[in-house]
């Protein structure tokens, strides 16, 4: 052992290991799974993972992976975090979503939450939750200065803003008792709505609440700098950071021009991302708009400190599924250890029945308790920063910062995010990188649990009553779910459940990898699979296909097996009545001689299995 004072070199003993020769050792194993055609710089780009608008996760980060000085915590750029003690002493502002149009059961849930752990309120109100009348019955006994209240008020911020400013001056609320955001955000609603012809006035009306904040609640923030919109049309991280960049300067540009110092201006925004279950990304992100709203604040001529970024992180409902819901828990608790990791001010968990309707009280309670577990059982409150330091979250970081930047330098070149708005330019651009991720989404490149794999055709889900329906109208709103949905819903529509009879030909030991393969397969539209008997030749398929009750099949063997027989097992099903055949595995070079015995289709890794699985149900006859 080292003396003491001394340093201990981790290393020392271990042979010094370059990157050339990772690559090479990376070529290798590569070489054993059939890539001949990788070596080198190839062998490493093999295994990096596109994440959109050119950003690149790799394999391996080293310190020769340079990015710009991540500075201190709770100083410029911020990219550490907005506070020098970051969540270490209180932790993060644990924020409960609240959608129930009725004001009484919401009193009941929110006082129930601030109970047991929630320390701010996030409210829908008007049109998609609790009327602005009935805003005073909702928060009844909710303790304004203790517990802060962010509105999600649509359209009707302005009479909302006022209802709660009425509440808080009849209970007595000192002028800067913390009251929380009154979520004005003009063009996130036209984002949502398409409507873009009282935008003018909403902008004047959003600037007026921003300049009675500051002259008389200091307490209380008036605009939402909300990034959901375009998180949930599908845009990928960098989009997300784009237009929440352009959006908060467009409102910058409208509170100066109503008179707010600049300063005070950027006291008046909070900003919304969201958090996915790729933590990473997300954590990444986080960083990267802290980083880039300092940048837009030095530029801008506000004093170092005034750029720091207030930030609340949301889990994503773009990545919540309808089917096996509770898996919603997992994803929901990764996307909070990113958001906090990241060094978000406020986190709200969205219970794990959001995508059915209206959340439980045992939903609420897991959502809540997620946070609590992350700050009290597992400490990530603690460390300031814990992602810091690490050359992938620094890189990742600075790559998306400058996708970032570009997308906000295209947007601004266009007029500004209302003129991008206007013209198209952020739909078209958010739609077509949909179409690049449910095209992975389709391939199972990006695998869904429980739905695109591992599915349960035979779950019951839990009812729930119904959301009310927020704006809609501009752009569209996607989930990673929704093709598969839609087949499952096809399947669960037809009143007989779908079968499909698993052709194994061979031993186990020749087919069982197929099998697992075809019958995940199936599951995912909703589709049982059958797999009796356990293998089948020519002269035994038509008896186990017609007791099998289904109506299409699937061969499912190796290659060296296929090639002896599987002409003959299709051309049996086919004269036994099977409206499709399809073949576990690539066609090859005897899919002409394959396909002339009756197999229809192949389904193998990285096929389009949404559209072979329409088409099964097409020739099924499910509507």
């Amino acid at each position: 052992m080292p003396a003491t004072g001394e340093e201990l070199p981790l290393a020392e003993g271990f042979p010094e290991v370059s990157r050339e020769r990772w690559r090479e050792l990376v070529a290798g194993v590569l070489r054993k799974a059939g890539r001949s055609d990788v070596d080198g710089r190839a062998a490493e780009e093999a295994l990096s993972t596109a994440v959109g608008d050119g950003v690149v996760t790799r394999p391996l980060y080293t310190a020769e992976d340079a990015a710009p000085d991540a500075g201190f915590p709770g100083f410029a750029p911020f990219v550490r975090g907005a506070r020098p003690e970051g969540t270490a002493v209180a932790g993060w502002d644990v924020r409960q979503f609240h959608g129930d149009p009725d004001p009484r059961r919401t009193n009941e849930a929110v006082l129930a939450d601030l109970e047991h752990g929630v320390t701010s309120v996030w409210l829908a109100v008007g049109a998609a939750g609790v009327p602005v009348a009935e805003l005073a019955t909702a928060l009844d006994g909710v303790l304004l200065d203790l517990a802060p209240v962010v509105l999600e008020p649509g359209a009707e911020f302005d009479a909302a803003a006022r209802e709660l400013l009425r509440i808080a001056d009849e209970r007595g609320l000192a002028p800067g008792a913390p009251l929380g955001v009154l979520g004005a955000d003009p063009l996130g609603l036209a984002a949502r709505t398409g409507d873009h012809d009282e935008l003018t006035t909403r902008l004047w009306a959003a600037a007026s609440l921003a300049a009675r904040c500051h002259r008389d609640h200091q307490g209380l923030r008036a605009l939402v700098v909300d990034a959901s919109p375009y998180h949930e049309a599908g845009g990928s991280p960098a989009e997300e950071l784009g237009c929440s960049l352009a959006t908060g300067v467009a409102y910058l540009r409208e509170l100066t021009r109503a008179g707010l110092p600049l300063e005070a201006a950027l006291g008046q925004l909070e900003f919304r991302y969201a958090a996915t279950a790729d933590q990473f990304v997300t954590i990444a992100k986080l960083r990267a708009a802290r980083r880039l709203w300092s940048r837009v604040a030095e530029a801008s001529g506000a004093p170092p400190a005034a750029g720091a970024q207030r930030q609340h992180a949301v889990t994503s409902r773009v990545m919540m599924t309808r089917r096996d819901p509770w898996v919603n828990m997992l994803r929901t608790t990764v996307a909070a250890l990113a958001a906090g990791a990241g060094g978000a001010d406020a986190v709200t968990v969205l219970p794990f029945d959001e995508a059915l309707g209206l959340p439980d009280a045992f939903a609420r309670r897991i959502a809540r308790n997620t946070s609590a577990i992350l700050l009290a059982e597992s400490h990530l409150g603690r460390v300031i920063d814990p992602a810091g330091g690490s050359w992938y979250v620094e890189s990742l970081t600075d790559d998306l910062a400058r996708a970032g930047w570009a997308w906000f330098q295209e947007i601004e070149r266009a007029g500004g995010q209302e003129a991008a708005l206007r013209s198209g330019l952020v739909a078209e651009r958010l739609a077509a990188e949909w179409a690049r991720r449910r095209g992975r989404l389709a391939k199972r490149r990006e695998p869904i649990t429980g739905v695109s794999e591992f599915a349960n055709p035979k779950e019951r889900l839990p009812e729930r009553a119904p959301a009310p329906a927020g704006p809609r109208g501009g752009l569209p709103v996607v989930r990673r779910d929704e093709a598969f949905e839609a087949l499952r819903a096809r399947a669960d529509a037809a009143g007989q459940r779908p079968r499909a009879f698993l052709a194994a030909i061979g031993p186990v030991a020749a087919h069982t990898a197929r099998v697992g393969f075809a019958a995940n397969l199936f599951q995912a539209a909703g589709i049982e699979p059958v797999h009796e008997p356990t293998s089948v030749g020519a002269d035994t398929v038509a008896a186990a296909f017609a007791a099998s009750g289904a109506e299409v099949a699937c061969l499912c063997s190796s290659d060296a097996l296929y090639a002896e027989r599987a002409a003959e097992v299709a051309a049996a099903l086919k004269a036994a009545g099977a409206r499709r055949v399809l073949l576990a595995g690539r066609p090859g070079e005897r899919e002409a001689e394959y396909r002339a015995a009756g197999v229809d289709e192949f389904v193998f890794v990285g096929g389009d299995v949404v559209v072979v699985l329409t088409s099964v149900l097409e020739s099924l006859g499910v509507a």
